[in-house]
This record gives structure tokens, C-alpha cells and sequence, in this order.
């Protein structure tokens, strides 16, 4: 029997929901019901939560958001060296006209507001299927919270390989926006897409990704979270991979008071190969949390999951990674490393890595570990005459680079190296 839910969960979930509509038009309103029951059936997300004891979840679940100055960048625009098609939205909703024409060979883009209008799209079979199966065996609310609500996102139908990236940029201009977007991603068999991603988005934003990779099919997905130091972020991306399937995934974070960014994958077909990694640099009054679970359901399929995180000054970075292996799945290979590179005595890292394996036949390795610059490597430097705030910068980005190896595109991690660089020097 199923245990029944907290009663502050349940109150916190009324209260949180008081001031929102469940809309009822179109072909997803079955689905969004449906999301609105599971989730009166967990509540919101509660301290004592397993999967919740290092992240307090109470300015996610609050009624409104803590308001959030947005942050004056004087940087160049993010991914502008790349040619690509951009779709912007300004705190959670879309602006048509800073956005290019949602037209490209080799993929359809619609507006999920416009779907919504639709009796019959392919995006109802997709709208909340790949997060209720994600709900197994971790309850994850607030992506239920977002299947029921959000209104807005995209449907992406990806039938061939489209010569440029798909770029969504997410900007933040009120300080008490309350963003819900719900993306829809499906990639057909042997098609290809590069999906880019960037921005603060709101002063509190939760996003949930659904991405279906038919065989042979990849998908390459690059995401750098936005500067606004105030904002608070919480992301879900489901994934599931059909048989010898590519999804490569990479995000960094730099500032933001509360991250928490959810991966789960899903693996359906035989020789697929998953590649979730992260980075993130903190300062102060930071919190980062990344929460990832693998499931192996088929033979021959290799899973990666690298996250390095460098905290300063009291900043808190927190990595959650589960590797489930089902009986059958044999020749598994799957990798974990979480690292933290702690620059202070006051930052921490907080780290629970699992397996759970019902195969005979794989090679799952996870490993966590926590540490001080390299004293030996500074010296070197110092003594060749690099001054001290440069050699620090060069020794964190020598540590970051697993993570940022991950990125196939030299293009786009060479444009996230010169910005961690940037934000290294200036809070050396």
C-alpha cells in the first residue's frame, strides 16, 4: 500500500495552486488532469523528503515568488557566434517579435499555447507521458505542478537534421515573474538536433522538458543558466532513447541563489548512449543542486554522468545521481563522477551517489569526491611569475574541463570557457 502523503504537503500544494487556472481547451487537457491528480496525490516537496534533505524547497513552493532584480549584463549576447534560430521569452512568455520566424527545414516548431487550441496534434501523446513515468520510484511534484499549469513552451517535431541550432533565450524583466513553460521535444528516427538554451528566465521559473528519441535518433542539448543572482530555478528534463540513440546534455550555472536542475533518462533501446554533465560556480549565497536518475532497460547502453562544481564564500553545491541497472539489461556501461573544488572553509558539498544494479553482466563505477585548490600546482605558477587571482582561474578551469569536454561543439564550449574565465577574474 502506498503511503499516504504529508498533510503539510497537501496544504502547502492548495495554497501554492489557490491563484492558478488548470486550463481545459484542447487536445493536452486530459493530460493536465491527469498531472493535477498526481500531484494532490504527493503535495508539494517537503524538507523531510528523501530526495529533498540537502535542498530546502520553500521559495519553490511558496505562493509567490521572493522578488528578483534582473541582473545588468554588459556581456555579449550568449551562442551569438553561432548562427542559429532564436525563439525568446520574456518572463515565461513568448516574444514574437525578438524572435526569428519558427520556420526551418528539417523540424516543425509550434507554440505549445497554440497545440493547446488543437483536438488532434502528436503532442498529446507525448504532454505528461515521459514525467508520470519519471514519477517512479522518486515522486518529483513540481514537474507535475508544471504539467498541469503551464500554458506556454514549444513543440519541436524533428524529422531531419536542420543546418542551424535551435536557441531559446529566456529573459527576466519584472522582478516578481512566476514563469511555468513546458517544452515538447520528439526526434525522429535518424534525425538530428542541436538545442541551445540560455537565460534567467524569471525571478522564479520552472521548466519541464519531455524529449522522445526515436532510433538512431540524437539530440545535442547545451544550457547556460543566467546571472541574475536572485532568481530561483527549478528544471526537470525527461528523456527517453530508442535503440542506438544519441542524448548528450550539459548545462552551466553561475550564480542564482537556488538551482535545482532534475534529469531523468530512460533507456528503451538497445546501444543508446546517454551523456548528462554539469558545471556550476558559486559565490556566497548560492545553492545548486543536481539530481539525476538512469535507467538501464536495455542491452548495450552507455550512460555518463560528469558534474564539477567550484563554491566559494559559504556557497552550498549539492549532487544527487542514481544509476539503476534492470535485470536484462546486460552490458551496461555506465559512469558517474560528482567533484567539488572548495575554495573556502565555509562552502559545501553534499553528495549521494547510488547504484542499483539487477544485471550480471556490467560495468557501472561511480566515484564523489571534495577538495582545496591544488597548493602544488599554485606554486608552479607563482613561481613562473602568474599572479595569484590568474593561477586560482587557470586551476578551476583545469578541474571544470571533464565536464565541459562533454560538449561536442568546440564553438560552444569554447564561448562557456571564456565566460566562466570572465566570472572567475572578476570575483577572484
Amino acid at each position: 500500500m502506498a503511503a499516504l502523503p504529508d498533510p503539510k504537503a497537501l496544504e502547502a500544494l492548495e495554497v501554492r495552486i489557490a491563484g492558478l487556472s488548470l486550463p481545459e481547451d484542447g487536445c493536452l487537457a486530459p493530460a493536465r488532469k491527469a498531472a493535477l491528480s498526481r500531484l494532490r496525490q504527493m503535495g508539494l516537496p517537503q524538507r523531510r523528503d528523501e530526495y529533498w534533505k540537502f535542498t530546502r524547497p520553500d521559495t519553490l513552493i511558496q505562493p509567490d515568488p521572493v522578488p528578483a532584480p534582473a541582473f545588468v549584463n554588459d556581456e555579449g549576447p550568449m551562442f551569438d557566434a553561432v548562427e542559429r534560430l532564436k525563439i525568446v521569452f520574456v518572463d515565461g512568455i513568448f516574444d514574437p517579435e525578438a524572435s526569428d520566424e519558427l520556420a526551418m527545414e528539417g523540424v516543425t516548431i509550434e507554440r505549445l499555447a497554440d497545440v493547446c487550441d488543437k483536438d488532434i496534434h502528436w503532442a498529446k501523446d507525448l504532454y505528461g507521458v515521459l514525467e508520470t513515468n519519471g514519477q517512479t520510484p522518486v515522486a518529483r511534484p513540481l514537474a507535475a505542478l508544471n504539467s498541469a499549469f503551464a500554458t506556454d513552451g514549444l513543440a519541436i517535431h524533428v524529422t531531419g537534421t536542420p543546418a542551424r541550432p535551435i536557441s531559446i533565450v529566456y529573459k527576466h524583466r519584472l522582478e516578481t515573474s512566476d514563469a511555468l513553460l513546458h517544452h515538447l521535444i520528439r526526434v525522429d528516427a535518424g534525425a538530428e538536433l542541436t538545442l541551445l538554451e540560455n537565460g534567467p528566465a524569471a525571478a522564479r521559473f520552472n521548466k519541464c522538458t519531455e524529449i522522445d528519441i526515436a532510433d538512431g535518433g540524437k539530440l545535442h542539448h547545451v544550457r547556460a543558466q543566467g546571472r541574475d543572482h536572485e532568481r530561483r530555478t527549478v528544471t526537470h528534463m525527461f528523456a527517453r532513447l530508442g535503440a542506438e540513440s544519441v542524448y548528450k546534455s550539459f548545462t552551466l550555472t553561475v550564480n542564482g541563489v537556488m538551482t535545482r536542475n532534475e534529469q531523468v533518462v530512460e533507456f528503451t533501446g538497445d546501444d543508446a548512449v546517454a551523456h548528462v554533465a554539469g558545471a556550476c560556480v558559486g559565490d556566497g549565497d548560492f545553492h545548486h543542486d543536481d539530481t539525476v536518475f538512469i535507467t538501464h532497460d536495455a542491452v548495450g547502453c552507455e550512460s555518463r554522468q560528469v558534474f564539477k562544481k567550484v563554491l566559494k564564500n559559504g556557497a552550498v553545491g549539492v549532487f544527487q545521481g542514481k544509476i539503476l541497472v534492470k535485470p536484462g539489461a546486460q552490458k551496461t556501461d555506465g559512469y558517474q563522477i560528482s567533484q567539488s573544488l572548495l575554495l573556502d572553509d565555509d562552502s559545501q558539498f553534499l553528495a549521494k551517489p547510488e547504484l542499483e544494479i539487477y544485471a550480471d553482466d556490467v560495468a557501472c563505477s561511480h566515484g564523489s569526491t571534495s577538495g582545496a585548490i591544488d597548493e602544488e600546482g599554485l606554486f608552479y605558477l607563482r613561481s613562473r611569475g602568474v599572479p595569484e587571482r590568474e593561477a586560482v582561474s587557470l586551476l578551476t578551469l583545469a578541474f571544470l574541463a571533464e565536464a565541459l569536454d562533454e560538449i561536442e561543439d568546440p564553438r560552444l564550449s569554447d564561448d562557456l570557457l571564456e565566460r566562466l574565465r570572465g566570472w572567475l577574474l572578476r570575483h577572484g
